[in-house]
């Protein structure tokens, strides 16, 4: 496993954003793993969860980006702070660009903020976790309809390894629907991997009766295919 990927894992845990016990997603899902990007709230962690992004994007895509598109709300702070990094990594200027909930009817109106998106602009769009793919149904209309415009991809910081509304992965349904290919900076396989019986300041996260209730969880709504 890449030195990052095990660098952003533990930061999660430290972060109080990679939780265990029992949750419910979006989607409705009961999950004895939760992911809460909403807690990462200062500086210095925006800073990291920002390089973290910025790494996995020249990774998958390169430089070659106009603007990093972000999914309202959560998405609006992690597309400025990779943005930031981006710039200060790879010394590349890309733009950044949010849906609003609703369409503004005064000022510069619109539903979008930030960034102009044009014909051929070339976007990523960040978000934080995927499980069934919501907020991409909800946002990748959105951007269709700015014009041809060129969707690079999709980058999250977790691949929750689930089925999306069939039993094929979400990420194998948004490429079908939207021919959208989803990269993350780590997957929940690898975060298991990691962290199964492993010390983090003092406390083991995954133990065995964690690890049975996410193999149970897997067994029931992990991805039957790619």
């Amino acid at each position: 496993m890449e030195k990052y990927k095990k660098e952003f894992i533990e930061f999660m845990v430290k972060s109080n954003v990679l939780k265990f016990g029992e949750f419910v997603t979006k989607s409705g899902r009961k999950t004895p793993f939760f992911i809460n990007t909403g807690n990462y709230t200062t500086g210095d962690q925006l800073n990291k969860l920002g390089e973290f992004y910025a790494t996995a994007i020249n990774k998958h895509f390169g430089n070659d980006i106009d603007v990093l598109f972000g999914p309202a709300y959560k998405g609006i702070p992690l597309t400025v702070t990779t943005a930031i990094s981006m710039n200060k990594l790879y010394n590349t200027n890309v733009e950044y660009c949010s849906n609003r909930k609703e369409v503004k009817d005064h000022g510069e109106g619109g539903i979008l903020l930030g960034a102009k998106i044009d014909d051929g602009s070339k976007v990523v769009i960040v978000e934080d976790v995927m499980t069934a793919g919501t907020s991409i149904y909800e946002t990748a209309p959105i951007l269709k309809a700015q014009g041809n415009i060129d969707i690079k991809g999709l980058i999250i910081s977790v691949d929750r390894m689930e089925m999306g509304k069939t039993n094929k992965s979400a990420q194998a349904e948004i490429k079908e629907a939207f021919n959208i290919s989803t990269f993350s900076i780590v997957t929940m396989s690898e975060v298991v991997e990691y962290l199964y019986m492993r010390e983090i300041d003092g406390k083991i996260h995954i133990d065995d009766k964690v690890k049975s209730a996410i193999d149970a969880y897997y067994e029931k709504y992990g991805a039957k295919n790619n």
